[in-house]
């Protein structure tokens, strides 16, 4: 069976090349950025391991030998998850491997904004000692946090969060009232930004979340208020967000995702003091990387042996291909 891993930004990838080594896969190693990519180098190709290369109809009806796309991440909107359910292709992706490193990037942002930490740090770089020196700060103890996306994540920067503000509400149409904690209060998406002194957004990328935090939401925020991001870039109209931070309406403003990656370095929001970034690094730690590259890799392995990846999104129709060690009729 062969393989192929599309893209990828890792220093080294000894971990995926021995675990399909191991299982007697042939891996073949592309840096796609294009369909085109994908379609030149997936020839004969049954599965494929994705980190941000777009896979799509063009690609399944290209290479009607692909079977089995599984995502390096939790999100998996590089992929069209509903093409590849037309063409029978399974989908499979890795949701939990970096549930407290994600929360507690999102916090550690919140609190950087709210705190004023890298302004402080800044202006003593420049000279400036003084502790009003980039404005003024409010008690986190009185502050209404608010999170769009209860997921594992968003569960548990509420957990988290709850001893450190006033009030944790949230907003989630996936879940029923008794998925909720018993510290977090269920309130409506408007209700959500109209009451929220800072907000965190832990939702997956979809038709119905792309560019959902725009001109309309954003405008609903109090004066004053924060928002911070470590889910999918897209979520956020990043041009509506430039707008209402460089009209003063946010205090603060943390993202850790763009639409694109990396941020042109013209970009108005890198000048603004009150806009801190961090590289999509929210899922990162030592640890957190080897379970993420590690469940992606064995999704495609543990398909080939059993018929089924550990993590599917898409159900697919297609049959392990010949030569598997076992094969699920």
């Amino acid at each position: 069976m062969k393989a192929l891993f599309t893209d990828h930004d890792m220093l080294d990838v000894s971990l995926e090349q021995r675990i399909f080594q191991e299982a007697g896969i042939d891996l073949r190693i592309a840096q796609c950025r294009t369909e085109e990519d994908v379609i030149r180098e997936g020839k004969g190709c049954s599965a494929m391991l994705i980190q941000y290369a777009p896979i799509n109809a063009r690609v399944f009806e290209a290479l009607p030998e692909l079977r089995l796309c599984a995502r390096i991440g939790a999100g998996y909107d590089t992929i069209d998850a509903g093409d590849a359910a037309r063409y029978g292709v399974w989908v499979a992706n890795s949701p939990d491997y970096g549930v407290g490193e994600v929360s507690l990037h999102a916090l550690a942002m919140m609190l950087a904004v709210i705190r004023n930490i890298v302004r402080y740090d800044n202006d003593i770089h420049h000279g400036h000692w003084h502790y009003t020196s980039p404005g003024t700060i409010p008690r986190a103890q009185d502050m209404t946090v608010g999170i769009l996306g209860l997921g594992r994540i968003g569960k548990r920067f509420a957990h988290y969060a709850q001893p450190i503000f006033k009030r944790v509400i949230a907003h989630d149409p996936n879940l029923i009232d008794g998925d909720f904690p018993q510290y977090v209060r269920k309130v409506g998406l408007e209700e959500l930004f109209e009451t929220a002194d800072a907000i965190t957004l832990h939702c997956l990328l979809d038709d119905g979340t792309r560019g959902l935090v725009g001109e309309r939401l954003l405008g609903l925020m109090k004066p004053g208020a924060y928002l911070v991001n470590t889910a999918r870039g897209a979520v956020v109209d990043v041009d509506a967000l430039t707008r209402v931070v460089q009209a003063g309406r946010l205090a603060g403003v943390g993202l850790d995702v763009l639409p694109q990656e990396p941020i042109d370095p013209a970009h108005p929001l890198l000048a603004d003091p009150r806009v801190i970034f961090s590289p999509h690094s929210a899922f990162y730690s030592v640890a957190s990387e080897i379970e993420l590259r590690r469940k992606a890799a064995m999704n495609i392995v543990n398909w080939m042996k059993t018929g089924r990846p550990d993590y599917p999104v898409v159900v697919g129709r297609n049959q392990a291909p010949p030569g598997s060690p076992l094969r699920v009729e």
